[in-house]
């Protein structure tokens, strides 16, 4: 499984970015997937998560409302929309999957996934 991501770049506090992940390797569409960010000095981090159907999200506290997990299965890739960025956004984002097919089940541990992306840095001047 290779994930590829992308998107990642400079912004000034309060635009927008939109990260992309397109994966390879196996049937796309069975998995959940995951974006992570990890800043300079600390761990990595849960961001946001999406059933292999789509039909179930889960976001952090400090996300929520501000960034938005889609993926197009058709194209193999999810999405994170990034909108109000602030400076503590800056990190390097990861996506990540896993091998557990059609689980519904959302999962927030780093540990839990299997498969990651080379990351994408992010970066919000204030």
């Amino acid at each position: 499984v290779q994930l590829q991501a992308s998107g990642g770049g400079l912004v000034q506090a309060g635009g927008s970015l939109r990260l992309s992940c397109t994966a390879s390797g196996r049937t796309f569409s069975r998995y959940k997937m995951a974006w992570f960010r990890q800043a300079p000095g600390k761990e990595r981090e849960f961001v946001a998560a999406m059933s292999w159907n789509g039909r179930t999200t889960y976001y952090a506290d400090s996300v929520k409302g501000r960034f938005t997990i889609s993926r197009d299965n058709a194209e193999n890739t999810v999405y994170l929309q990034m909108n109000s960025l602030k400076p503590e956004d800056t990190a390097v984002y990861y996506c990540a999957t896993d091998r557990r097919e059609f689980e519904q089940r959302l999962r927030d541990r780093a540990y839990e996934y299997d498969y990651w992306g080379q990351g994408t840095q992010v970066t919000v001047s204030s």
